[in-house]
């Protein structure tokens, strides 16, 4: 190896060490600061947290250019659950009548996906109080490894708040939610709560047969929950900083396993 290639990694090798050492533990201070203000934010206490459960009540209704089917519900969020609902609604099909049906607290409707994203930001608090601030990385490929883990757990965190799950109409109308409103609803008409970025959404399908197939009709109505803008930024912020910190890392990769003494830069693939 020529003195010229020594040094090219000797630099590498001392830059990657100062990133390793410096760069890491600082953004994953930054990331921990980052998961904690989201915890507070959050509508029920996380990590241990004395964060008191958030009780607010909303009026959701649908947009305002709608004129065919209507709905109007007053709701009421307990944490991470629909504590008390008054939904009110016409389909298309009961012009002349009106449904009437609630939820009570004695049967609450859970939201799953606050369950879930709860879930998965006390996962990457823990997976980075176990592997990052405190950890003494030696190569590129062990914190690629915690990187990548971190920004799954942060991944789906931010998507369970962003993605609803898609249910069929026979998952609604069969689910325990429908079968805890009182009253009943008709057997054609089914209903859904769901969380999309910053808004709660109850969607009203109304189902019909056609020529022998079964076809449905939805109309939505919804309402902005203040914190969950905070927390989706918060997801947001975390990981752009870990992306960030996963590029540069990458850029070392490239020279996997390197050591001035034992391979040269023309033998190196990247």
């Amino acid at each position: 190896m020529c003195d010229t290639d020594r040094g090219e990694l000797n630099v590498l090798q001392q830059e990657l060490d100062w990133v390793l050492g410096e760069e890491v533990p600082r953004v994953f201070t930054q990331v921990m600061q980052v998961l904690k203000e989201c915890c507070v934010h959050f509508p029920v206490p996380l990590c241990g947290s004395d964060t008191p459960i958030k009780q607010e009540k909303f009026i959701m209704s649908t947009a305002a250019h709608s004129t065919q089917d209507q709905v109007k519900c007053v709701v009421t969020i307990t944490g991470d659950a629909i504590t008390q609902a008054d939904i009110n609604m016409k389909a298309a099909k009961h012009q002349n009548q009106l449904h009437r049906t609630s939820v009570t607290p004695d049967s609450p409707w859970r939201i799953q996906q606050i369950q879930d994203a709860g879930n998965f930001l006390q996962l990457a608090i823990q997976f980075l109080q176990g592997h990052g601030c405190n950890n003494t990385f030696k190569t590129s490929s062990e914190i690629l490894n915690v990187l990548g883990q971190l920004i799954k757990l942060l991944q789906k965190g931010r998507s369970s708040l962003l993605i609803p799950r898609k249910k069929t109409i026979d998952e609604l109308l069969c689910s325990r939610n429908m079968k805890s409103l009182t009253p009943p609803l008709p057997g054609d008409i089914a209903v859904s709560f769901y969380l999309q970025a910053h808004k709660l959404v109850l969607a009203v399908y109304h189902l019909s047969s056609v020529g022998g197939t079964m076809k449905f009709e939805s109309v939505q109505a919804e309402c902005s929950i203040p914190w969950l803008s905070p927390v989706l930024v918060c997801f947001t912020t975390a990981l752009h900083l870990t992306h960030q910190l996963r590029d540069k890392i990458s850029v070392f990769s490239q020279f996997k396993d390197f050591t001035p003494d034992s391979c040269s830069v023309s033998t190196i693939s990247c």
